[in-house]
């Protein structure tokens, strides 16, 4: 680890039992790092050891070793308070650094102050491209796609699948909307003055928020670049599909609430709701029987978990 009394990025993973996933990270780090940087390690209440397995691998590491699990926004919110870089890096333990991505990064950031939230290129295990480093917003047009089918019928159109920049393949750089948490770049002192993630946001949803929240105080105008290439592989941490899809239905149903505009907002809602019911009919009616119907079934029959959204 490079020594510095001020580092240049504080460099924040927060962990819920991927021990394993969670070193090879680190090592990541270590290996594929230059700048001046700092290592905080918030370790969720993991019952796989990963708390003593860092501590032992890694004693140059910020470890906050916790006795409950805090969820992904507060965890982080936690962990930054003990940051002390210029620029704060959210790093998902699920990761590895690529080919000096975090200097790459940063050099990006440099040349693009304006944009005040900065992201990569994701890819899968395989090196194969990973499309969930950025979003678009959510909207009327896009919810109706996804609870029409749209976006499984054309998934590589930018019109039918908008909210996944359906298409692009994120070979070059651009002007997103969301920048996803697994790896996400701010200015400490913008991290600070929005007060980093909402915690009401448990699990998922939060850097939307934070970006939607950014762009309307900070004018922030989030960017990301393909020269900042990491491994994401996904879910490490959430093993339940049907768990999963709840608690991601349930931060989207709350994004609505709070980012659709109030015109749009009931028929927003009512189209969103109906989104697991399109999918488990569409699947009964192809006779596919299998698993997929059986986690829509679930998601479905536990909307009362998810459809109004925390509040």
């Amino acid at each position: 680890m490079t020594k510095s009394p001020v580092p240049e990025v504080s460099i924040l993973v927060v962990s819920y039992n991927t021990k394993d996933m969670t070193l090879a990270c680190l090592r990541s780090v270590v290996a594929q790092t230059s700048v001046p940087y700092e290592l905080i390690v918030l370790d969720n209440a993991s019952s796989d050891g990963s708390a003593e397995a860092i501590a032992a691998q890694f004693p140059q590491v910020t470890l906050l070793a916790e006795r409950e699990n805090h969820g992904f926004a507060m965890g982080n919110n936690i962990a930054a308070r003990s940051a002390r870089g210029a620029f704060v890096l959210l790093l998902n333990p699920d990761t590895v650094i690529l080919d000096h991505a975090v200097d790459k990064l940063l050099s990006f950031a440099h040349r693009t102050p304006e944009a005040r939230i900065w992201g990569g290129r994701t890819v899968f295990g395989d090196h194969s491209l990973n499309p969930a480093s950025c979003w678009r917003r959510m909207s009327l047009w896009n919810i109706f796609c996804r609870t029409s089918g749209l976006t499984g019928v054309f998934p590589n159109s930018p019109i039918f699948h908008s909210e996944a920049y359906g298409g692009w393949d994120r070979g070059t750089e651009r002007h997103v909307d969301i920048v996803t948490g697994c790896f996400f770049l701010m200015r400490r002192s913008d991290w600070e003055e929005m007060s980093g993630f909402d915690p009401a946001l448990f699990m998922y949803g939060e850097e939307a928020d934070l970006c939607l929240r950014a762009e309307r105080i900070l004018h922030a105008a989030p960017r990301v670049t393909p020269d900042a290439t990491i491994i994401h592989y996904g879910g490490a941490s959430e093993k339940v599909r049907a768990d999963k899809m709840v608690r991601l239905l349930r931060a989207k149903a709350e994004l609505i609430r709070r980012h659709i505009p109030a015109w749009q907002r009931p028929l927003a809602l009512a189209l969103f709701r109906l989104w697991p019911l399109s999918r488990w009919v569409a699947l009964k009616l192809l006779r596919k029987r299998g698993e997929s119907m059986q986690v829509w079934q679930q998601v479905w029959t536990r909307r009362g978990e998810w459809e109004n959204g925390y509040t």
